[in-house]
């Protein structure tokens, strides 16, 4: 983290942590705040798995539950996994080339 935060100025949200949060403001709706997380995982993580790519991809979404209903309708390879968290859900699916992507639902996201 600290090359990044000397090279290109990103800070971390704590000592010791290899994530930061982007803040923005929507477009629509400039009181409504949102963050782009950025992190950094170790070289040899699990968290990807069983993707055997470096990265995750996170959407942002609303109604994780039945979002991940539809996609598994549709044939999408859904986790069965899922986490929750004071700032949101999280569900994984995996695309057509194997890579794992992750769905997060912000705390308090109202429905479509």
């Amino acid at each position: 983290m600290s090359w990044y935060t000397t090279h290109l100025g990103v800070k971390p949200e704590s000592e010791g942590s290899s994530t930061t949060m982007f803040q923005w403001r929507e477009k629509d709706d400039t009181k409504q705040v949102g963050y782009t997380v950025w992190s950094i995982f170790p070289h040899d993580t699990k968290y990807f798995d069983p993707s055997a790519a470096p990265f995750m991809i996170n959407f942002r979404v609303k109604d994780l539950e039945r979002l991940l209903d539809q996609l598994k309708r549709e044939g999408v390879k859904v986790d069965d996994k899922r986490e929750e968290y004071d700032y949101g859900k999280f569900g994984w699916i995996i695309d057509p080339e194997g890579n794992r992507i992750e769905l997060w639902e912000p705390k308090g996201e109202p429905p479509p």
